[in-house]
């Protein structure tokens, strides 16, 4: 997912602190990724800026030495030997062997399983979810994806409302950076942005809620993308339990902090938690993670065919995998072939 800028500026980087010519002033560096998942995000941007900013556009691809790995390891430490064909069925499905027709991809019958209903898929991937929500291992190991915030929102809502307590609402201090743009961009507008990286401005938590944090605050124990289970709130602060990543099962407070989008056409500012519920989450910011309880939501078709690998690869079992999708189907563009 990372821009090829970024290691076009460590190569010039490290050629300066080493003052030598060569590539990455010399070092070894080690780099892991697949081309089968996602590309680096291109905002509005077409397939082919895609491509073109992806490491194989890069100067650098042509020194790059490719070692293969051939384990899928998330299968492998299952320890069943039955699964090898659920892991044949993901390489087929990442190197884009299954047949496509008319840009829809059909599933095979050992992909998962179906489900015909938003309300069955929340059902299958949190179960009891009154009872069982404050048990940290049981939640930590299940999320729903999908490939929209929109949708990723909505399934979010629905999940906070079945969970029981006292449900505390915090809302944001909007403003424009530019004085000047006040009178063009009243409280009440700005109020009811939504921008896909910034928390609501009516933010409802609960004590045991899962959220997602949304900002880089301490490297490497607070950054994007780690989860949470609240365990306490006051007006400006929320006490939570790390459920995930390198600080997992310690407690932080988390602050209000001034957030600035960068996805509008202006700019402005809001304070608030950086923070939003995860029992759902976009399947780019999945990415890297590995889950036991998976629920795949593609009534919105995939953006791009990455996406569809990366989701169905989560899990280490066909078990746990539990798809919503038209006619067992799942809409996908697919890229050009030289993306292989």
């Amino acid at each position: 997912m990372a821009h090829k800028a970024i290691l076009e500026a460590l190569d010039h980087t490290l050629k300066d602190l080493y003052n030598s010519d060569k590539l990455m002033g010399g070092v070894c560096v080690l780099l892991a990724g697949g081309f089968c998942q996602t590309l680096p995000v291109i905002p509005r941007g077409t397939p082919a800026e895609e491509l073109k900013a992806c490491l194989k556009g890069s100067y650098i691809w042509h020194c790059v030495e490719v070692c293969k790995l051939t384990t899928n390891m998330r299968v492998h430490l299952g320890g069943d030997d039955a699964l090898g064909e659920f892991s044949a069925q993901l390489l087929n499905i990442g190197e884009r062997k299954l047949r496509v027709n008319n840009g829809l991809i059909s599933l095979p019958d050992n992909c998962g399983c179906i489900v015909d209903t938003e309300d069955n898929l929340l059902q299958k991937v949190y179960p009891n979810i009154h009872e069982n929500y404050l048990q940290h291992q049981w939640l930590k190991k299940r999320v729903i994806l999908s490939p929209k915030n929109d949708t990723v929102d909505h399934i979010n809502e629905l999940l906070f409302e079945k969970i029981p307590g006292t449900t505390t609402s915090f809302l944001s201090i909007d403003c424009v950076v530019e004085e000047n743009d006040s009178v063009n961009y009243p409280t009440e507008f700005l109020n009811s942005l939504q921008p896909a990286s910034m928390p609501p401005h009516n933010l409802q938590l609960c004590v045991g809620g899962p959220v997602m944090l949304l900002r880089n605050l301490d490297l490497p124990r607070l950054c994007n993308g780690t989860r949470f289970i609240i365990e306490h709130l006051s007006p400006n602060l929320v006490f939570a339990t790390v459920l995930t990543r390198a600080a997992m099962g310690k407690i932080f407070f988390i602050l209000r902090i001034p957030l600035i989008p960068t996805n509008v056409p202006f700019q402005f500012k809001r304070i608030q938690f950086p923070v939003k519920l995860s029992f759902a989450l976009t399947i780019n910011k999945s990415q890297g993670q590995t889950l036991k309880t998976v629920g795949i939501h593609l009534l919105t078709p995939c953006f791009s065919h990455g996406q569809l690998y990366v989701a169905l690869s989560r899990v280490g079992s066909e078990k746990g995998l539990y798809i919503l999708s038209p006619f067992g189907q799942t809409k996908n563009i697919v890229y050009p072939q030289a993306l292989q």
